[in-house]
């Protein structure tokens, strides 16, 4: 029996192992979906695929675990962080989201941030989809809520989802992670106490969804 586990046991009791058993994917694994990563596995979620295409630059280093890795493929460095993970270096585009596999896994979380891919990803896979929206720009943690895309406010990165998904006339729901904080600059910047526990928030999400799942087909 592995201890690291042991106050997660305590918490969930049998239901550890339904976490165990699950397979979740994470599309982007920067600010928000390297914590995320890192949530699920200290958590003990031990099938868990990594997808992005980009690598460790100066500029991550405030915010994304592992950053310290400078040029490297953040797939690849993170795989060595986390043994028994998969990572998958491609770039996330429409293309690859038409041609790939969903189905073997539970739960999705997008932490992208280009609209196109969420627009598709949000069609292809709504029913266990957990997306995360705009956590750049903002300062308060204490914002963050967790709802369906018809139901967010505030977040512009949320309100053009809606609009596409109108235009392709969507409109399935689907779960999200976002913040009511009106952000406080116009330039990109960011602050790992919101991004990291945008992060958080998903994991938590995801094993909910897990658990939730998993007694239903019992």
């Amino acid at each position: 029996m592995d201890l690291r586990f042991d106050r997660v046991r305590l918490l969930l009791k049998d239901d550890f192992y339904k976490l165990q058993d699950a397979k979740v994917l994470i599309l982007g694994v920067g600010g928000v979906g390297g914590f995320a990563l890192d949530c699920l596995y200290r958590s003990g979620v031990k099938n868990i695929t990594i997808v992005d295409y980009d690598i460790f630059e100066k500029s991550n280093q405030n915010r994304q675990l592992g950053s310290e890795a400078l040029g490297v493929s953040k797939v690849k460095h993170l795989s060595s962080i986390y043994p028994g993970i998969v990572a998958i270096e491609k770039k996330i585009d429409s293309n690859w989201i038409e041609d790939f596999n969903f189905t073997e896994f539970d739960v999705i979380i997008d932490a992208v941030d280009d609209i196109k891919v969420k627009v598709a990803v949000a069609k292809k896979v709504y029913k266990k989809l957990i997306m995360a929206l705009g956590a750049g720009r903002r300062l308060d943690p204490s914002k963050i809520e967790v709802s369906t895309i018809w139901k967010t406010h505030t977040d512009a990165l949320a309100r053009k989802i809606r609009a596409e998904l109108k235009k392709e006339g969507f409109k399935k729901d689907f779960k999200v992670v976002f913040s009511t904080e009106k952000p406080i600059s116009k330039e990109i910047g960011s602050f790992v106490g919101v991004t990291g526990s945008f992060g958080l928030f998903c994991c938590a999400e995801a094993i909910k969804l897990i658990l939730k799942d998993k007694k239903e087909e019992e």
